[in-house]
C-alpha cells in the first residue's frame, strides 16, 4: 500500500516536472514578441500610415535590426523631424516628431531677381512637408541663380516662423553682393585674329562703365560655355577645319570682386574648298539634277555654315522630290598638303520613322492649337528633320515665347515612331508704349502705343495707336486672326483716322478718316499673296495757295479701292537682312463705288549682300503708276519724291510744280533706287551704333493735269549721296543722315540733314 502511495507521488511530481519544465520555453517566447506598437507624437499623419512604414509589426518576434531599419524607413519618409522607437516589455513606443507643412515661402532681399523667377527655381511648395535637405538644396539652387546672373557673393539664409497647427512661414533672407564683373577677356593661340577682333565674337563682354544697361560683363558660366561654341562656328566660317578650343579657364581675382577669362584656341591650318560631289545611292535620284545646289565654289575659302546650307537644301529638294526619308551626310576629306577640303554629300534612304504624336509643355496661356498650327509636321507624318527646324524657326517667329526647344525622341511603343517634343518659355505679348521723338517729315510727336500681340492665348493681333505732332496727327485701330477659320489664312481690318499738314510743301492740308479688311496667306514658304479693299473718305482743307491745281481740290472726296500684292522674300531677315532678296509687286483698282477711280501699279526689291564682317550693301528699288480711269488722279493720289525715299531732298521735294506758287502737286509715275552700305565705326558691337554711305537716285513723272504750260516739272533723274550715323539707343533708334544732291533741277526743294529720333518707355 505504502509502495503505491509512493509510486502515485512521483508519478506526480514527474508530471509536475515536465509541465513546468515544457511551460519554459513558451513563456519564453511570448516575452520575445512584439505584442502591440503604440504611435505617440502624430498630428495630421494617421497611425496605421506611420505602422505601414514600419518592416516589424505586431507580432513579429523583437529584432534589433529590423527596429533599426524601420527607424530609418520613417526617416526616409520626409515626414518627420525626429523618431525615436523603444521597447517597454512586449510593447513597442514609436514616439515621432512630425515636420511641419509649409504655409507659404517668401523671399526678403531679393532686388535683382523678380520672386516669379524664384519660385521656378525652387522645389518647395506651400501646403508641402518641410525638411532641412529640401530646404538646403533650395538654396543652393538660389545661389546657383545668382552665380548665373554674375553675383558670386551672394548669401541665401532661410528662415522659420513658428504658426499654429505645426505649420511654417518659410522666408530666404538673400543678400545679393556686389556684381562679379569681367575685369578681362584674353586669347592664347590666336595667330589669324587679334585680341580685340576675338572679344567682339564673343556674349560675354569685359567690364566698361557704359554697359549699366547690360548683364553681359557679369560673369555666367553657361555664357562662358556659349562662347567657346561662338569661337569654333567663327573659325569654321573661315576656313579653319581643324580649329579647337582647348581650355576657357575663369581666375578670380584676389579681390573677389571679378574674373580674369582666358581662351587657349588652337587655330590650324586654313582650308579651301577643293571638288564638291553628290554620291546618290537612291534609285531614280540623278545626282546631276541636285548638283547645282552646291554652290560652293573650288578656290573659295571651306565655310562649314556654307556646307551645313547646302545640305538643307538638298534635304528640301530631295523631299520634294517624294523622298521623305533621306539621310545626307557631308564627308569630308582633307589634303594638308594643298590645304584643300573635298566635299562628298552622300544621299542615302534614312530610316522609315513616322511622327507618333506631338507633346506640348510650358504654354500656361498660348492655346496648344495656336503651336500647333505653325508646325510642318502632324501626327502620322513621315518624319523629316528640316521640316522639324523650319517648324522650329515658325515658332520662333511668333515672338510669342522666350525659349523653344523642340526636340524628337524614339518612341516606347514601336520602333518606327517617334516623338516630338516641344517646351515653350512664354514672355510678356501685351504692350503699352509711349514715344516722343522728332523726324523730319513729322516735326515733334508723342506718340502712344496699346497692343496684345497674343489675344487670349488665341494668336490674335490687337493694337490701337495714336500719334500727334506737328505736322502729322493719327489714330489707329487694328485687329489680325491670323487663322482664319482655322486655315492658314491671315484676316483683319484696320480703322483709320489721320490728319496731315502740307503747308511746307503744297500750301494745304489733307483729312483721310476709313477703314479696310485685308486677307493673305502663303503660297509657299517665300512667297505670299495679300488682299485688301479700302474705303476712306479724303479732304483737302486749310488751303492757303492761289494755284489752280490745288483750288480745284477743295472738298471731300470718297474711295473705294481693292488690292492685291505678291511677295517673294529670299531674305535672312527681314528687319535686319544681310543676304538674299525680296520682290513684291502690287496693283490696285479704284471705283468699286465712290467718287474716285483709278488703276495704280508698283513693284519693288532689293538684293543684299555681306561683303566683310559686319559690312553690308543693300539695293533696292521700286516704282508705281497712276492712271486715272476716266477722270484727272486726284493731287493726294499723284507721286512725290523724297525724305525717307530719296535723301538729300526734302518730303515732297521732287515733283510737279506750279511755277507761280511752287507748290507740289504731284506725277503719275515714280522711280526710286538706292545703294547703300552699313559698316561698323570702330564702337562696341553692343552700342548697336553703324555707319552708312549712300547713294540716293529717283526721278517723278509729269503730272496729268488739263493745263501745264504753268507747271515746272522734269523726269531726269535727281541722285544724291550722303553719309550716316544710325544708334539703337536705349531711348529708341537715333539715324542722322547727310545728303548732297549732285544731279537736281531748279525747282526741286533739297534738305541736307534728314534727323530722326524716337523713344518709347
Amino acid at each position: 500500500m505504502r509502495f503505491v502511495q509512493c509510486t502515485g507521488v512521483l508519478v506526480g511530481v514527474v508530471l509536475l516536472l515536465s509541465m513546468a519544465i515544457g511551460a519554459v520555453p513558451a513563456h519564453a517566447e511570448d516575452a520575445g514578441r512584439v505584442q502591440s506598437i503604440l504611435i505617440q507624437g502624430t498630428q495630421r499623419i494617421e497611425v496605421e500610415t506611420v505602422k505601414s512604414y514600419m518592416t516589424i509589426t505586431e507580432g513579429d518576434v523583437y529584432d534589433a535590426e529590423r527596429v533599426n531599419r524601420s527607424l530609418k524607413a520613417l526617416f526616409n519618409t520626409g515626414l518627420f523631424a525626429d523618431v525615436t522607437i523603444r521597447r517597454e516589455g512586449s510593447q513597442l513606443i514609436v514616439r515621432v516628431v512630425e515636420n511641419p507643412i509649409i504655409n507659404r515661402i517668401a523671399y526678403e532681399g531679393n532686388k535683382r531677381i523678380k520672386e516669379e523667377q524664384l519660385n521656378t527655381e525652387v522645389q518647395l511648395r506651400p501646403r508641402t512637408v518641410y525638411t532641412r535637405s529640401k530646404v538646403q538644396a533650395d538654396v543652393k539652387r538660389i545661389l546657383e541663380l545668382y552665380r548665373r546672373n554674375g553675383r558670386f557673393a551672394a548669401t541665401v539664409e532661410p528662415k522659420i516662423i513658428q504658426l499654429e497647427q505645426n505649420r511654417v512661414d518659410l522666408v530666404y533672407e538673400i543678400g545679393e553682393g556686389q556684381p562679379t564683373y569681367v575685369q578681362r577677356i584674353s586669347f592664347v593661340g590666336n595667330r589669324r585674329y587679334d585680341q580685340d577682333r576675338l572679344a567682339g565674337l564673343l556674349q560675354t563682354k569685359e567690364s566698361r562703365w557704359y554697359r549699366f544697361l547690360t548683364s553681359d560683363d557679369t560673369y555666367d558660366p553657361d555664357r562662358v560655355t556659349y562662347d567657346r561654341e561662338l569661337l569654333r562656328r567663327f573659325y569654321l566660317k573661315q576656313g579653319f577645319a581643324d580649329f579647337r578650343v582647348t581650355s576657357a579657364i575663369a581666375e578670380l581675382t584676389p579681390n573677389q570682386e571679378g574674373f580674369f577669362i582666358t581662351y587657349t584656341i588652337d587655330e590650324g591650318e586654313r582650308y579651301k574648298f577643293g571638288k564638291s560631289t553628290i554620291n546618290i545611292n537612291i534609285k531614280d535620284l540623278k545626282a546631276e539634277d541636285l548638283q547645282p545646289l552646291v554652290v560652293s565654289e573650288e578656290g573659295d575659302w571651306y565655310n562649314a555654315d556654307l556646307v551645313e546650307s547646302i545640305v538643307q537644301k538638298l534635304t528640301d529638294a530631295v523631299g520634294s522630290k517624294g523622298f521623305a526619308f533621306v539621310d545626307i551626310r557631308p564627308q569630308v576629306t582633307r589634303n594638308r598638303e594643298t590645304k584643300t577640303i573635298d566635299i562628298t554629300y552622300d544621299v542615302q534612304e534614312g530610316p522609315r520613322v513616322f511622327v507618333e504624336r506631338i507633346d506640348i509643355t510650358g504654354n500656361v496661356r498660348t492655346l496648344d492649337k495656336v503651336i500647333r498650327r505653325e508646325f510642318r509636321l502632324v501626327e502620322g507624318d513621315a518624319f523629316n528633320t528640316a521640316k522639324q527646324r523650319r517648324s522650329t524657326q515658325r515658332l520662333k517667329d511668333l515672338n510669342f515665347f522666350e525659349k523653344v526647344d523642340v526636340t524628337n525622341v524614339p518612341s516606347e511603343t514601336a520602333p518606327d515612331r517617334t516623338i516630338i517634343k516641344v517646351d515653350v518659355q512664354e514672355k510678356s505679348t501685351g504692350e503699352l508704349s509711349f514715344g516722343v521723338g522728332w523726324s523730319s517729315q513729322v516735326g515733334p510727336m508723342i506718340e502712344a502705343t496699346l497692343r496684345e500681340r497674343n489675344l487670349l492665348g488665341r494668336g490674335q493681333d490687337v493694337k490701337l495707336s495714336g500719334m500727334i505732332g506737328m505736322r502729322r496727327t493719327s489714330l489707329e485701330l487694328s485687329f489680325t486672326e491670323p487663322y482664319f477659320m482655322e486655315r492658314e489664312i491671315a484676316a483683319g481690318f484696320d480703322l483709320f483716322a489721320v490728319d496731315n499738314k502740307l503747308q511746307q510743301q503744297s500750301s494745304y492740308n489733307t483729312a483721310t478718316m476709313g477703314a479696310d479688311v485685308r486677307t493673305g496667306y502663303l503660297m509657299s514658304e517665300s512667297m505670299r499673296q495679300d488682299w485688301k479693299y479700302t474705303i476712306k473718305e479724303d479732304q483737302v482743307r486749310g488751303v492757303v495757295s492761289a494755284s489752280p491745281y490745288v483750288l480745284d481740290e477743295i472738298g471731300a472726296r470718297l474711295t473705294s479701292s481693292i488690292m492685291q500684292m505678291i511677295t517673294y522674300d529670299k531674305r535672312d531677315s527681314r528687319i535686319a537682312p544681310t543676304e538674299g532678296y525680296f520682290i513684291r509687286g502690287s496693283t490696285e483698282w479704284a471705283g468699286l463705288g465712290g467718287d474716285t477711280r483709278y488703276l495704280r501699279g508698283g513693284i519693288n526689291g532689293g538684293q543684299y549682300f555681306t561683303l566683310m564682317d559686319r559690312v553690308i550693301l543693300g539695293v533696292t528699288g521700286s516704282g508705281s503708276y497712276i492712271y486715272g480711269i476716266g477722270e484727272r488722279v486726284r493731287i493726294m493720289d499723284r507721286m512725290y519724291a523724297g525724305g525717307d525715299s530719296l535723301r538729300g531732298f526734302a518730303a515732297g521735294g521732287v515733283s510737279p510744280r506750279d511755277s507761280v506758287t511752287g507748290d507740289a502737286i504731284g506725277g503719275i509715275w515714280l522711280l526710286t533706287g538706292s545703294a547703300q552700305v552699313k559698316f561698323p565705326i570702330g564702337l562696341p558691337e553692343e552700342f548697336g551704333v553703324l555707319g552708312e554711305a549712300f547713294t540716293d537716285f529717283g526721278s517723278v513723272g509729269p503730272t496729268d493735269v488739263n493745263n501745264t504750260a504753268e507747271v515746272e516739272q522734269s523726269s531726269a533723274p535727281r541722285v544724291a549721296v550722303g553719309v550716316g550715323v544710325s544708334w539703337k539707343s536705349p531711348m529708341g533708334p537715333i539715324a542722322v543722315d547727310i545728303g548732297v544732291p549732285v544731279m537736281k533741277q531748279s525747282f526741286d526743294k533739297t534738305e541736307l540733314f534728314k534727323f530722326n529720333f524716337g523713344t518709347k518707355f
